[in-house]
């Protein structure tokens, strides 16, 4: 059917935007003179994703997508970790420089795992009371609101998992100053996509 199909192009973009996050993601970047990760443009697809379908299809088969993702972030870290532990071959000259790109993805991927976990469940458990709260009116009202909460615990969770002490600068103060602004943009984004929200429940409704 072509809804089936639809139901998958979104589950592969979801998929995609988090390997994204937890490959290319450990680039930093300054957005208007902020330090943030390459992977933040990417962050708002998977809650995007999910609340299409937690409106669409309901909150058990936005939990199966966190769940199926779970499994393949795990996948992901275990893979990486053998990857990099592995000894190269004599004429691999390039061991040292594989080892700081994705050993440092192995943290990172780390953090990312148990912050998607937990701020995945929140956002949709939060859309899910908010939609019944509303009468599954005002899609705009739990799209925003689940996606502002669950982005704090997943940006506060990640940051703490993911940069705390790897250096003495990286104290709870310091984190914390990286985390409001980081926030900010998340919302900022979130705001954004509500249109895409909207077309996107439109779309996949129509079949």
């Amino acid at each position: 059917m072509e809804s089936d199909k639809k139901e998958l192009f979104l589950f592969a973009l979801f998929l995609t935007s988090m390997v994204l996050v937890n490959t290319i993601g450990t680039k930093i970047i300054s957005l208007f003179e902020v330090r943030v990760s390459v992977g933040i443009f990417f962050m708002p697809i998977l809650f995007l994703v999910t609340d299409i379908i937690g409106e669409v299809k309901g909150k058990k088969r936005a939990l199966y997508y966190v769940r199926l993702s779970t499994i393949m972030l795990i996948f992901l870290f275990l893979m990486v970790a053998l990857c990099v532990a592995i000894p190269p071959h004599s004429s691999y000259h390039l061991d040292s420089e594989y080892k700081d790109i994705f050993g440092s993805t192995l943290r990172m991927t780390l953090a990312s795992l148990i912050s998607f976990t937990v701020s995945q469940n929140i956002d949709i458990l939060i859309f899910s009371i908010v939609k019944k709260i509303t009468k599954e009116k005002h899609l705009w009202i739990r799209n925003n609101i689940s996606t502002m909460i669950s982005q704090l615990f997943d940006t506060t969770i990640f940051m703490f998992i993911a940069f705390y002490n790897i250096n003495p600068k990286f104290n709870t103060a310091f984190i914390v100053s990286l985390i409001i602004p980081y926030w900010i943009f998340k919302v900022i984004f979130a705001l954004i996509d509500t249109p895409f929200c909207y077309l996107g429940v439109k779309w996949l409704k129509k079949d």
